[in-house]
């Protein structure tokens, strides 16, 4: 139990805290609006000029309830609690106090855990002396001793709603976090295998040349061998490198590494035809793509394949899927398109596998990768490539 505690007292912030966007201002708008209505309106007011202007003034606290939580709910509990007990007044007697239970929301969800314990335990101090007292300290409507159970049920949903919304946010950051470490794992077995042939070469040069350098001065022999030396040493830190990055990928973990050789651009003629159910696929390749690098190769066959099983699968009344590549001296531009249904709506696909994976792995190339409707009928994704990538698989933040 005083782990548990302890683990809400010292839980961070959540990163990224949106600050005031344009539907902070029309929320207060509507706050002021739906106050200067009720305080015209009502006949039963016993203070209302105090109800009108108390929450008018208290209204600006929406606009930072993100950024600065614990003091955007302290600042209107305490300063009701302070008129209520000297003056007797009740500035809360209006239901359009009602943005209190906003406030309680963005603490649960934006706030550390310091801030949500300090928070909550004001707020029940707040409903607890008004029960004691009759008065109204951040709820509408009268409180009777009898209504706490109401009172307290209004605070917990609130603080529910907004921790729902905090760790569904977080369990979603991971899947990102893991489709992108799946598929950076990925683009490192490629590079691995493409280094590698390349290393290989000129293992097998530098032997050759060691073969043959009898007639030759020593100097060359021993820069000969320390080609060797250097080119045995790359594929071993190489062979280390992925290991560590499949060391999760056991054989009983039931997701084991793929073997097959990597993808190239002519392997996107397979992804051709007319299979017996389902649309057709028609694939037009456009430009030199000679000197393409392996790895963008295989990025764009990946995609491509991706594209193409999605829109086998979710493109309803589909009869024919387009693949294009065009090839450029700059870049490689790929476009995967159908005439099915656009205004259905197509599942996310699984992490490491779909749409998000792609992303990355065109980000971590220096490219781009886009997914969406057609104007008419149909889905089309987009991908652009540089021909030559920038290989960068170092983590970032997110």
């Amino acid at each position: 139990m005083h782990g548990l505690l302890r683990s809400v007292w010292d839980e961070p912030r959540p990163p990224g805290a949106p600050r005031r966007v344009w539907r902070d201002w029309a929320l207060t708008g509507l706050f002021a609006l739906a106050v200067v209505l009720e305080g015209t309106l009502r006949t039963d007011l016993l203070w209302r000029p105090l109800s009108i202007v108390y929450p008018l003034v208290m209204l600006p606290t929406l606009l930072w309830r993100r950024t600065h939580p614990l003091a955007c709910l302290a600042v209107p509990v305490i300063v009701t609690g302070l008129i209520q007990n000297v003056t007797g007044a009740d500035p809360a007697e209006m239901g359009s106090v009602a943005y209190m239970v906003i406030l309680l929301y963005a603490l649960s969800r934006w706030g550390s855990g310091r801030e949500m314990t300090l928070g909550l335990g004001l707020i029940t101090a707040a409903v607890t002396t008004s029960t004691l007292t009759g008065q109204v300290a951040t709820v509408p409507g009268q409180l009777a001793a009898s209504d706490v159970i109401g009172a307290f049920t209004v605070v917990f949903a609130a603080f529910a709603l907004g921790g729902a919304f905090r760790y569904r946010a977080r369990a979603r950051a991971r899947e990102l976090d893991q489709v992108k470490l799946l598929e950076r794992e990925q683009l490192a077995r490629d590079l691995h295998d493409t280094v590698a042939h390349h290393v290989s070469a000129m293992a097998i040069r530098a032997q050759a040349g060691i073969a043959t350098a009898a007639t030759h001065p020593n100097a060359a022999v021993d820069a000969l061998r320390v080609i060797e030396a250097e080119a045995s040493r790359t594929l071993a830190e190489m062979r280390a490198m992925v290991r560590v990055l499949r060391r999760d990928r056991t054989p009983g973990s039931g997701d084991m590494p793929e073997l097959a050789p990597n993808p190239h651009l002519a392997d996107l003629q397979q992804l051709a035809g007319r299979p017996k159910v389902g649309p057709a696929v028609e694939v037009l390749i456009d430009g030199d793509l000679d000197g393409v690098p392996p790895s963008v190769g295989a990025a764009v066959y990946r995609i491509a394949q991706e594209s193409v099983t999605n829109a086998r699968r979710h493109a309803r009344h589909a009869t024919r899927i387009e693949v294009r590549v065009a090839a450029d001296d700059d870049s490689v531009r790929l476009r995967v398109s159908d005439d099915g249904d656009s205004t259905a709506t197509r599942p996310t696909p699984s992490p490491g596998y779909g749409l998000l994976g792609m992303i990355e792995r065109a980000d971590l190339l220096g490219g781009t990768c886009e997914a969406g409707p057609n104007p008419g009928r149909g889905w089309t994704v987009t991908a652009v490539l540089p021909r030559t990538p920038k290989h960068d698989v170092s983590p970032r933040s997110t």
